[in-house]
């Protein structure tokens, strides 16, 4: 079944494994699992959007008009040029919230989240449990 946003709920198994993964990386690694957090993509807002196709559209008016008027810089039709660049920043700027807007704080997590010192290293772990399932789906 497919939810309101267009995507597929993760089934509870998936979702206990996405966050094992999360969990995982904040132990192995907590400021890059932050850094990552903050840049995460968020759903823009309705005035961000129109702003956007407000842009994307005036970009477009540049990208064809420059095709009709003849200025041309060192061969280079200059408002194509500079029409396909509005076009560019104004998709950009739809899609891209401002830094830290979604997610931007770590989860809370019980003590799982902290590193041990004999703990072997994420990737050694992933690749265990995968030739672990591997073994057992043989049998």
């Amino acid at each position: 079944m497919i939810s309101e946003e267009g995507m597929v709920p993760l089934s509870e198994h998936e979702q206990r494994m996405l966050d094992e993964i999360e969990s995982a990386l904040y132990a192995e690694d907590p400021k890059f699992a932050s850094s990552v957090t903050k840049q995460r993509v968020g759903r823009p807002t309705a005035r961000r959007r129109l702003v956007a196709v407000l842009g994307f559209l005036a970009g477009l008016a540049l990208l064809v008009g420059g095709l009709m008027v003849d200025v041309e810089v060192g061969g280079l039709r200059i408002l194509s040029f500079i029409g396909f660049l509005v076009m560019f920043g104004s998709a950009a700027f739809g899609m891209f919230g401002p830094r830290g807007a979604a997610g931007s704080a770590a989860p809370a997590r019980g003590g799982s989240s902290k590193a041990k010192p004999g703990k072997s290293s994420l990737s050694e772990r992933m690749e265990q449990r995968f030739q672990r399932r591997f073994e057992q789906d043989d049998h």
